[in-house]
């Protein structure tokens, strides 16, 4: 077993930004929902990489908030999103990037990250991923004329093409707010890639911008306003409704009667007999309390039968004839 960045024993390629469609279903983890670095697969929607951007670019969305939140030192950087002239990509020496990353603010966001570095717990220090390092800027250009030379060498800064964005260097973890720095030939050439709304894509074929389908999506304003107020139906009471209880006809009468409604006849019925029986019972032991006869009586009839025959099985036991000894040998009994 190893640590928790080793997911699928076999290694997989990273997917750039043109492979962005779920894919859930080929991946060996099983039910693998999350955008996992290990992973290096993305399993998110396909329009995601647009959206990033979006979020990166768009002047009415807080970036600098979320970038900060996401652990960036840019309290020195003066706007966002951040774009520097096509002098920068001519740039090779990385002593002069360290002076434009000082001139625009980065520089204490490259210093964080040079700072965050050190050993990473558990075995994967032996599975060549020795050290953990916090991500810092993200150098974005058009043209390398010597850009990727000077940018490289410095700690937690990540240089790339306009051309090659990835979504994992976008959103690292799959969380947004990376610090992104462009060039203007760079920032310029994101609407060849991704088109816009009335033109499409040149690079992507038969791909445009994804129009929102409200114009203003707070939600809140538009149902409070007294245009839609004056024209929707008063709110209505809520009540609880909650499933029929279902009740046990054993126990139940109403229940009962439903089912058989002879029911009730038989009921009463039951208690007119027990409650004569309670009766009898009663007088019955009263009688027996006083010495008096108890039970139905037997006719003079009756008695004489029973009588006689009672006195026929006393002649009969008494019996001594011819055939006496030889029954008596037969049952094995013997007299004393």
């Amino acid at each position: 077993m190893g640590d928790g960045n080793q997911g699928h024993g076999k290694r997989q390629k990273p997917v750039h930004a043109q492979v962005c469609a779920p894919r859930s279903d080929k991946c060996d983890m099983f039910l693998c929902t999350v955008a996992n670095i290990s992973c290096m697969h993305v399993c998110w929607m396909a329009s995601s990489l647009y959206i990033l951007l979006w979020t990166f670019l768009h002047p009415s969305l807080p970036i600098l908030p979320v970038c900060a939140q996401k652990g960036h030192a840019m309290q020195k950087v003066p706007e966002v999103p951040l774009v520097l002239s096509d002098a920068v990509e001519s740039v090779s020496k990385t002593s002069k990037a360290l002076e434009i990353l000082k001139k625009i603010g980065a520089a204490p966001d490259v210093e964080k990250a040079k700072a965050s570095k050190q050993l990473r717990r558990g075995k994967g220090k032996m599975r060549n991923r020795r050290y953990t390092l916090r991500k810092g800027p993200l150098i974005v250009f058009a043209n390398d004329s010597g850009i990727s030379r000077a940018f490289r060498n410095l700690t937690g800064v990540e240089v790339t093409s306009v051309d090659r964005l990835n979504l994992l260097q976008l959103a690292p973890g799959g969380h947004m707010g990376r610090f992104c720095v462009w060039t203007k030939s760079a920032f310029d050439k994101l609407d060849s890639i991704f088109g816009t709304y009335t033109k499409p894509s040149e690079v992507k074929k038969g791909y445009k911008l994804p129009r929102a389908c409200m114009t203003n999506s707070d939600l809140t304003r538009l149902i409070n306003s007294d245009e839609i107020q004056s024209v929707v139906r008063p709110a209505k009471k809520l009540t609880t409704k909650h499933a029929p209880l279902k009740k046990n006809p054993l126990k139940n009468l109403g229940a009962m009667l439903k089912l058989n409604p002879y029911a009730k006849a038989q009921l009463r019925r039951e208690v007119l007999v027990s409650e004569k029986r309670a009766v009898a019972r009663q007088e019955k032991l009263a009688a027996m309390r006083a010495g008096k006869s108890v039970g139905p009586k037997k006719s003079a009839e009756l008695k004489a039968v029973g009588k006689k025959f009672y006195q026929q099985m006393i002649v009969d036991s008494d019996y001594k004839g011819e055939d006496y000894d030889e029954f008596s040998k037969w049952l094995g009994a013997s007299e004393n």
